[in-house]
């Protein structure tokens, strides 16, 4: 897809110079994917992705970058941008394609479940129980069980404030279970942002009630993740994690393999391999423990 294929599509975008892009996405975005992007400061340059082909940005920047970009100018940058992609995400050739519902051999579903008949993919000897709601761009892998009262495929919270109102942002991507995994009663997994991109529960984790994970976390393999715990968006936990009772993870965060997060801990920076936090903020758990033993 060209810039100048949909630079008429939203007003107060100007081509300063065309570039081909096959989806949008952030800065740091790391996929197979040609990304259009955006930026409104200088200082988030040297932060671009090298899958970013295209920007939507100031003429200032634009000027200094379209040796390398392809370039849209716009006075308001971050907010033409997502009002382009909400315009893309209901365009075909953008979204992704459409195909039947397809259900593997040996599962056993609920008829109170809700499944949409359109881009699921459901394998062999899964168990859907009452009241789960499945939407479009879901994938779960054999022997998988759903709980009843969880969602997958949901919109994310992701909104803006623009022209004096707070603006939807069209979430196009999707949900990937994998295999052997249970998702405890009432549990919600919201569908990633972007086309190219997937909220993924990878194989043999294990969810409690109530758990939230929001829009493009990826969470590896064998992990446990108790209830009422939550992920903001964009967050990946590495395999044979543990994650106590009513954790906070925030958004963005890159947290290694073997990490294990405490109950009622709010983690707010990235963590190392094998690394155990407590509190909040969330520190290293012999630091919280000692800090607690001074204070009593």
């Amino acid at each position: 897809m060209l810039l100048s294929e949909v630079i008429n599509l939203k007003e107060g975008l100007e081509l300063l110079k065309d570039g081909e892009f096959t989806s949008l996405g952030l800065a740091i975005s790391e996929c197979d994917e040609k990304i259009l992007t955006f930026i409104e400061s200088e200082k988030y340059i040297s932060g671009l992705s090298d899958k970013i082909t295209a920007l939507i940005t100031t003429r200032e920047i634009g000027e200094k970058l379209k040796y390398k970009y392809g370039i849209i100018v716009t006075e308001r940058p971050r907010n033409d941008y997502f009002k382009l992609h909400n315009i893309l995400s209901l365009k075909d050739g953008y979204r992704r394609e459409s195909f039947d519902t397809t259900i593997g051999d040996g599962c056993k579903i609920s008829k109170l479940s809700s499944i949409s008949n359109k881009n699921v993919v459901i394998g062999n000897n899964v168990i859907i129980e009452e009241f789960v709601v499945i939407r479009e761009n879901t994938v779960i892998g054999d022997n998988s069980i759903i709980r009843a009262g969880v969602i997958l495929g949901g919109e994310g919270y992701e909104y803006k404030r623009t022209d004096g109102i707070i603006m939807n942002v069209n979430h196009c991507g999707g949900v990937i279970i994998g295999k052997n995994v249970e998702v405890q009663y009432n549990s919600c997994i919201d569908k990633a942002l972007y086309t190219w991109d997937n909220t993924i529960i990878g194989d043999y984790s294990k969810l409690d009630d109530l758990v939230h994970i929001e829009h493009g976390v990826k969470v590896g393999e064998r992990c446990l993740i108790a209830s009422r715990s939550t992920f903001g968006g964009r967050t990946v936990i590495g395999s044979d994690s543990w994650v106590g009772l009513g954790a906070i993870i925030s958004n963005g965060l890159v947290l290694g393999s073997k990490v294990s997060i405490s109950l009622g801990s709010v983690v707010t920076t990235n963590l190392k391999d094998g690394e155990k936090v407590s509190g909040n903020f969330a520190i290293n758990h012999d630091k919280y423990i000692d800090f607690i033993k001074k204070i009593r």
